[in-house]
């Protein structure tokens, strides 16, 4: 018997009590089982020859064999393990949920490593991004190790009280927006990876909030002034990285005013290969391929943005003894806003406030502080206001929907545009 390799010890009732077990270790005191046969063998513990510790398999109604390790290396608290862990799985399949658990960390780190993937390979939206600072700055500090199918409606309530004294306001609208679709993408990498039932009621989060409010704009007067201003102020600056983001800034801007596609990810990752002619009824246009929060789109670029590439071409040693003219032929590869050396600053945010200090247009006439993003809110605006742009128009060269320009944008009324109705 001590030279035992093999022992089947079969153990029929329902439940294991410690009792019970006992007496099954203490019937096989004297040997030293390899493999314990348990519940007519639909349990079954072994321990491989590398490990000291004893690993179990388990099979439930549906015929599937389940593998884990009971993390014990004394048989008898092997067996009382590997049956604890046989009961709850046959007891959760019962409800419809999925035999093993996974702690809320442990999803999220999943998610993550999905959604961070999707955004390498330029597969995923760039409000991935968001989605990734919801889930690390929020999500996983508050529920950590809680398991998701145990999240009540009440957790729910808990925690969004807390991440609006974490950010000290009341969010809007479309941040809300983008919390709800993080914790939406939570549950479906769980689900897909079979640690959450399909069938699992996880309380949602709430998306009512208070409307976003447009970026303050800039007037027609304002504009002009603005577009004079920098081509004094691109030639300041002090230190040699000032000198250069400077002019980088000026072109930037007009890049924006002339374009109207958003700051950041979608304007920084342009590139030279990007922008191409376009002809149409013999007339020549600037046609820019942008990538961004609502995915890829062409858009037709004002004639005048012309002047802000030819400079920056200029700038670009590595490129500019390629003629302009066939600067859209060539299929450089290389970013648009970066600097003589090749270099991209992360942010423009600070450089344009010093502009907009420099300049006093930082705040508009109600005390609003304006940001890169009100080029963004100037364009839509005068477009509808000075070109009569129609509203779907706009919307597919914005990458919005028209609805959400006529929420935007409602504030045109009559009103403003009595010089074209009276």
């Amino acid at each position: 018997m001590k030279n035992l390799t093999h022992l089947k010890l079969i153990h029929t009732a329902e439940n294991t009590s410690p009792t019970e077990t006992s007496k099954i270790v203490a019937s096989h005191a004297t040997t030293v089982p390899t493999v314990i046969y348990l519940r007519d063998g639909e349990v079954v513990i072994y321990r491989r020859k590398t490990s000291p510790l004893y690993q179990c398999r388990y099979k439930l109604a549906d015929g599937t064999w389940h593998r884990v390790s009971t993390r014990k290396a004394s048989v008898e608290n092997a067996v009382r393990v590997a049956c604890e862990m046989y009961d709850e799985a046959r007891f959760r399949q019962r409800l419809g949920l999925t035999h093993t658990t996974h702690s809320f960390a442990q999803i999220a780190h999943e998610t993550l490593k999905e959604l961070q993937q999707q955004i390498d390979l330029r597969n995923g939206r760039t409000s991935y991004n968001d989605y990734i600072t919801c889930i690390e700055k929020y999500f996983l500090p508050y529920f950590a190790e809680t398991r998701m199918e145990d999240i009540t409606h009440k957790d729910v309530i808990d925690f969004e009280m807390w991440r609006n004294r974490q950010m000290n306001r009341t969010p809007k609208a479309s941040t809300l927006n983008n919390f709800a679709s993080a914790w939406n993408k939570l549950i479906s990498v769980a689900v897909v990876r079979g640690w959450l039932s399909a069938n699992a009621t996880i309380p949602k989060l709430t998306t009512l909030g208070e409307k976003s409010k447009p970026r303050p704009a800039f007037s027609r007067n304002e504009i002009d002034y603005l577009l004079e201003y920098m081509k004094t102020w691109q030639n300041g600056g002090v230190s040699q990285v000032e000198k250069q983001i400077r002019p980088l800034v000026r072109d930037y801007v007009e890049v924006l005013l002339y374009t109207g596609i958003r700051h950041g990810t979608e304007a920084m990752n342009i590139c030279w290969n990007n922008i191409e002619w376009h002809t149409d009824k013999d007339v020549r246009y600037v046609r820019i391929w942008v990538s961004g929060k609502t995915g890829g789109r062409w858009l037709i670029a004002k004639h005048n943005v012309l002047d802000a590439l030819k400079r920056l071409h200029a700038r670009q040693t590595d490129i500019n003894s390629v003629a302009f003219n066939d600067i859209f032929v060539s299929r450089i590869k290389h970013k648009v806003f970066r600097f003589s050396n090749n270099y991209q600053p992360p942010d423009f945010g600070g450089t344009f406030r010093r502009l907009m200090r420099d300049c006093g247009l930082l705040k508009n006439a109600q005390n609003e502080t304006r940001t890169l993003y009100s080029l963004r809110h100037t364009y839509a605006t005068l477009e509808l206001l000075e070109n009569g742009t129609d509203i779907h128009t706009l919307a597919k060269q914005m990458g919005n929907s028209a609805l959400m320009i006529e929420q935007h944008y409602s504030k045109l009324t009559a009103t403003m545009a009595a010089d074209r109705l009276a």
